[in-house]
């Protein structure tokens, strides 16, 4: 069974930059989409980014300040976060849609602080 996991969350000041990382334990075949969600403290999962074949899009809230790269030759998606502000606390989870199904890893926590 392949597994994503994300890394690069932590505590970071308003106006600060973080960068994740989404790395999967094995291939995934006919990937379609790659992206990153996130869940705010008492709120549902929301959309942040994707890549596609097609480009990428970008959730309103961050759009500007967030850029989503990849997959690089290993396969590993990126969210660069900049600009950081306290309303973009979460869980952030990598995603991955493939032909065989969507991949979730078990999220990375991101804290920016007032």
């Amino acid at each position: 069974q392949v597994q994503l996991v994300e890394s690069g969350g932590g505590l970071v000041q308003a106006g600060g930059s973080l960068r994740l990382s989404c790395a999967a334990s094995g291939n995934i075949p006919s990937v379609s989409v790659m992206g990153w969600y996130r869940q705010p403290p008492g709120k549902q999962r929301e959309w942040v980014a994707i890549v596609t074949t097609a480009g990428t899009k970008y959730a309103e809230s961050v759009k500007g300040r967030f850029t989503i790269s990849g997959p690089d030759a290993m396969d590993r998606t990126f969210l660069q976060m900049n600009s950081l502000r306290p309303e973009d606390t979460a869980v952030y989870y990598c995603n991955v849609l493939s032909s065989r199904g969507t991949y979730w890893g078990p999220g990375t926590q991101v804290t920016v602080s007032s």
